[in-house]
């Protein structure tokens, strides 16, 4: 018997129904939902996202603004950019298309965003409130797979949780957002001891590695009804691959996800929420 394919697209459908029925009320008050995207120069995969992303937002009624700025940009020139966004109240979210061109810091870059309109949610303001339980606008793919969880009925107290992954993007956000349902977390990663031993024991597993040359959960990794999170995406062999082999995998956990259709769309679907509730947010709806 296998267990549940969790679809990231059927989940994502439906939260953007629920975003397209939140900007049409938006837009009934005389507010148009608005995100402005960052993009440095042209590298095709960026282009790809942004473009997808632009897609999005044209689906569910939300407006969209788009920079396409030189690679050789300065930090001061975007810094200006940002900062004219941040004034612009028909802007309600700000998004950089990461990662940027060496000369450019990201954290100095992200953190100018104005933390109301921090749509990706990585800015120090909204990363700290995030720690406290406050957090309003969370990061996308963290609080997508949240929604997963929760569109399953998948209880997370008591839950023992491995989460191979430390990043801004994904690992850190997630920790909190675990430890506020209550699992009890174990972060891995590249320098972690008997990895392995971790995902035996573990009642789910969220992995982000999104390198098979490195590392591959198998399913004599996990124990029989684990729930399999698989965030990772990466070319391998020609093909587009996350961590584990899903066909494996399911024959052995209760729920899983796969590379693609999994976690992907969940991560432009949360951008999509995050615009209309920034967009309530600069209007003072719901305070």
């Amino acid at each position: 018997m296998t267990g549940i394919k969790i679809d990231g697209k059927e989940i994502a459908s439906d939260v953007k129904d629920r975003v397209r029925r939140a900007a049409t009320e938006l837009k009934n008050q005389g507010i148009n939902p608005c995100l402005a995207t960052i993009l440095v120069g042209d590298n095709p995969a960026s282009v790809t996202y942004v473009k997808n992303k632009h897609n999005a937002c044209e689906e569910v009624g939300i407006e969209t603004k788009d920079f396409k700025l030189p690679s050789n940009i300065s930090q001061l020139e975007i810094d200006k950019i940002i900062d004219n966004l941040n004034k612009d109240n028909s802007v309600h979210g700000i998004l950089v298309q990461l990662p940027l061109p060496e000369q450019l810091d990201e954290f100095i870059t992200t953190s100018r965003i104005s933390p109301l309109k921090d749509v990706d949610g990585l800015t120090p303001h909204n990363a700290g409130l995030l720690t406290m339980g406050k957090a309003i606008l969370v990061a996308c793919t963290p609080s997508g797979i949240m929604e997963m969880f929760d569109y399953h009925n998948i209880d997370l107290e008591g839950k023992n949780t491995v989460l191979i992954n430390r990043s801004n993007l994904v690992g850190k956000p997630l920790y909190h957002l675990l430890l506020e349902r209550n699992a009890t977390v174990i972060t891995c990663h590249s320098k972690t001891k008997n990895i392995v031993e971790f995902c035996r024991s573990a009642d789910i597993i969220i992995t982000a590695v999104g390198d098979r040359t490195k590392f591959t959960l198998t399913p004599d990794m996990i124990k029989k009804d684990a729930i399999v999170i698989d965030v990772a995406v990466s070319k391998y062999q020609e093909k587009l691959v996350g961590d584990a082999d899903f066909d494996q995998i399911i024959q052995k956990a209760s729920f899983a996800t796969p590379v693609p259709g999994g976690v992907g769309p969940m991560t432009v679907a949360m951008l999509l929420k995050n615009t209309i509730t920034a967009a309530s947010l600069s209007n003072q709806i719901g305070k």
